[in-house]
């Protein structure tokens, strides 16, 4: 049941639930005291929901994933500022609270309401369930961010590595069935571990060298803590080199217990060299512990390898810290961070801090202390560890062709720290978006990092009907805080309670992993497919636990929870944000250059000093400087102006290309009409002499010729004599005409012939005329013009007959006549 408390929540605020998000608890006019502005906050059974009063929108600081949450506590602040000595000074009413993603936020509520009792008992009832399907992920269900199964995942990954990935994809028959057990001269996979009765924490399919058998391999699991017995991580395709992780051996205080299992199995992973090179190559076995720490583990059973032992080998320290160290590192690096950024949660400026004379905007003194205060923190010094090291390692690989082997003490935290990041310098694959998924399932999720516990959620073991107890510890007047500080005339110490819902095994492994990659992202802006923001959002979507992938201490658990099936898929999710806008969307580097960088990343030590990553580490604390800061958004600014460009110079080029076409065509019709018209005025040229020769030929006949432009051809003979005038017409339509023009050329003729007729003249005188002038007259007085008829006044033809065909055919010129 859903009790809220103040009013009801209304439409607007509704839009903002996420599915299957429910409102728990809310308070009204609530002021976040980091930036000074009120609004409603919401506890719903997923995250902490901060809604600005003023814009209505979600504020992104006040807003956080109930899973980030690492503690948070209960203040009551008195105001003594500007107050005489007979007032009772004011008390503000606080919730502060701590987040894993370096926040520290305070909210103010108001006084004589239950608001802030009511929301501090939500969260103690929300931020740790008892039982781990009480977590949103399994409330929300797989929803459409489904994914396919993770074994077949791992499967693939293994595949690719032994090179047998283009003719064979895995598949759930072949995981039921057992028939992934394939290899190649090398390498095999192993299904020995697919019960988990070998190793509870190491995944179903393992890689051993082909020369170990499985009996082999259950001997020498007994020699190392957890039975996470050496087994290959990542091998070289060319020359053969593996890198092996495993736990540390147990070889007790006096560190003279052997397994000759193991020693085999070690030695087995230093092959022949591919090149046909005489003898083995060298085998490194890399602790990531101080050395110190390695012997000190001999007390409890532990230890570490001695060289004598293992054939060609060299036993390397790194010197790298345990999960402690590293928690309390993080811890004063959200301090540095709330206490010299641009506002603090207690609402008060860096630059104000300590009042007194200033030099550049802030105290003199502040400004060391800052200095110092962040090398004090250790958490750059612990990131700068990890990096060496897995460049030491990376070198060892790529330039002797050696095996490494890699552990720590139970082979999960620092050893998958140094494995993962190792591979991500050797393999280009790894630096893509795909390739990155798959190095993260198979050396972090396959091989058994602890999520649950360094990130503090319930285990396998809290996930019965017997709730967690939550533990609580009264911080009454002796509270110190770095977020709450003593500030003349400003505040004085809180009083209240605290509450902590990390265990002892929670620690920040993944995250100063994830910090390790964004550091040589920043050193090989071109190597890598995948951006910053994409680091942020998917280190952001790991800590929320909003997704199943990581919820759980190892693979068996998840298999055991159905994890895959009951919760939606971080990667499906990742994939969907980008996948709309492909290459462009911000998930992708814009500098990447796949060859440029097409073979292992080697840096040199003097460029292993990281800085703190601008885009997680200082995003809350001077979210304007990064984003002033940020040269890639710039650059992603500038491409979309030049992709725009670009479509409105492409959109330009395909009209004129339409104009041109258009144009050719207009050319084109231009030209046939001219041709036209040439033969039209040659035509008529042609006729025009045609009809000159007629002219001239009835002319000599005595006869008058007259042209006219309208209607039909009519030829009009006039013939006089003794008697009265006598008139003969001849017309000829237009469809008789010498030859047919085109329909838009044709002219109307009209021919009139006037023949006067003179009695002084024989009747035969046509006729003489005709035989006179005539060449086609023949001797034996017939004509030979076709259908030609004879000039008879009488009868009234007409002695000249204008046949314009017969014309045509006989081409009659000047030359006849």
């Amino acid at each position: 049941m859903v009790l809220v408390v103040g009013k009801p929540l209304n439409g607007l605020r509704m839009r903002f639930l996420l599915e299957a998000e429910e409102v728990i608890r809310e308070g009204y006019g609530v002021v976040l005291v980091n930036t000074d502005e009120a609004g409603t906050l919401l506890v719903t059974n997923y995250r902490l929901l901060f809604v600005s009063e003023k814009t209505r929108d979600i504020i992104a600081l006040g807003t956080m994933p109930l899973a980030v949450i690492e503690k948070f506590n209960k203040l009551a602040v008195k105001q003594t500022s500007g107050l005489r000595h007979a007032d009772k000074p004011p008390v503000r009413r606080l919730l502060q609270v701590f987040g894993k993603d370096l926040r520290i936020i305070v909210f103010g509520f108001r006084a004589r309401t239950k608001q802030r009792r009511a929301v501090y008992e939500a969260l103690l009832s929300c931020t740790k369930p008892a039982r781990l399907w009480d977590l949103y992920a399994f409330i929300c269900g797989p929803s459409k961010y489904n994914g396919n199964n993770p074994k077949a995942r791992l499967l693939d990954e293994y595949f690719r590595l032994l090179g047998i990935s283009s003719y064979l994809q895995p598949s759930i028959h072949m995981i039921e069935e057992g028939s992934f057990t394939l290899s190649n001269i090398w390498w095999r996979i192993s299904s020995i571990n697919s019960n988990y009765t070998l190793s509870a924490t190491y995944p179903f399919a393992l890689i051993f060298p082909k020369s170990i058998t499985d009996e082999e391999v259950l001997q020498a699991s007994t020699f190392r803590a957890r039975c996470r017995l050496p087994v290959i991580s990542w091998c070289h395709p060319g020359t053969g080199a593996v890198l092996a992780r495993s736990s540390q051996p147990l070889v007790g205080l006096m560190m003279n217990m052997r397994s000759n299992a193991d020693e085999k199995l070690v030695a087995a992973l230093c092959t022949q060299f591919a090149s046909g090179k005489e003898g083995r190559r060298k085998l490194y076995i890399a602790d990531a512990r101080p050395r110190k720490n390695a012997l000190a583990n001999g007390a409890m059973g532990g230890g570490s390898e001695s060289a004598a032992n293992y054939f060609q080998s060299e036993i390397v320290f790194f010197g790298i810290d345990n999960i402690h160290a590293m928690r309390e590192s993080l811890s004063r690096l959200r301090e540095y961070l709330d206490t010299y950024g641009t506002t603090s949660s207690d609402g008060m400026s860096s630059y104000l801090r300590h009042g007194g004379s200033s030099w550049g905007g802030g105290n003199l003194s502040s400004m060391s202390t800052s200095v110092s205060t962040l090398g004090d923190s250790g958490w750059l010094i612990h990131v700068q560890n990890v990096l060496a090291g897995a460049a030491w390692i990376a070198a060892r690989v790529a330039k002797e062709s050696a095996s490494v082997l890699v552990h720590c003490s139970d082979g999960w935290d620092r050893t998958t720290q140094l494995v993962s990041l190792t591979s991500l310098l050797l393999d280009p694959y790894y630096r893509t978006i795909k390739g990155f998924q798959a190095l993260v399932e198979k050396d972090w999720l396959a091989f058994g990092h602890p999520f649950s516990d360094r990130i503090g959620l319930p285990t396998l073991s809290g996930s019965g009907n017997t709730p967690v107890e939550l533990s609580r510890q009264s911080t009454t007047g002796s509270f110190h805080s770095p977020s709450i500080r003593q500030q003349s005339g400003s505040f004085t110490q809180p009083s209240g309670s605290s509450h902590t819902h990390s265990s002892n095994s929670y620690s920040p492994i993944f995250l100063q992993w994830v910090d390790c990659v964004s550091q040589l992202l920043r050193m090989y802006p071109s190597a890598f497919e995948f951006s910053s923001t994409f680091l942020v959002e998917f280190l952001d979507c790991v800590l929320s636990c909003r997704f199943g992938n990581f919820l759980c201490n190892s693979e068996r658990e998840r298999q055991q929870f159905g994890v895959s099936d009951a919760c939606g898929c971080l990667w499906s999710y990742l994939a969907e944000l980008h996948s709309s806008d492909g290459q462009s969307h911000v998930h992708f580097n814009l500098f990447y250059d796949p060859m440029k960088h097409d073979g292992p990343l080697l840096p040199p030590a003097a460029a292993l000093a990281p800085t703190l990553w601008p885009q997680f580490h200082l995003r809350w604390a001077c979210p304007k400087e990064v984003e002033a800061g940020d040269i890639e958004a710039k650059c992603r600014s500038m491409d979309s102006k030049l992709s725009d460009l670009q479509k409105a110079k492409d959109a330009a080029e395909r009209k004129t290309w339409e104009v041109t076409a258009a144009m050719e065509s207009l050319a084109s019709e231009l030209r046939n009409e001219k041709q036209l018209s040439s033969s039209a005025l040659h035509l008529a040229k042609n006729a025009s002499k045609e009809n000159a020769a007629i002219k001239r030929a009835i002319q000599s006949l005595g006869c008058k010729i007259h042209f006219s432009g309208s209607g039909d051809t009519t030829i009009d003979v006039e013939h006089c004599g003794t008697e009265s005038p006598h008139k003969s017409f001849y017309s000829l339509s237009k469809q008789q005409s010498v030859r047919k023009l085109p329909s838009d050329e044709k002219s109307d003729l009209s021919i009139s012939i006037g023949l006067m007729h003179n009695d002084d003249l024989p009747t035969d005188s046509f006729t003489r005329i005709c035989e006179s002038l005539c060449p086609l007259h023949s001797p034996d007085g017939r004509c030979r013009w076709p259908e030609a008829g004879c000039a008879q006044i009488g009868s009234q033809f007409v002695g000249l007959k204008a046949n314009f065909d017969a014309f045509d055919r006989l081409s009659i010129d000047d030359g006849y006549f």
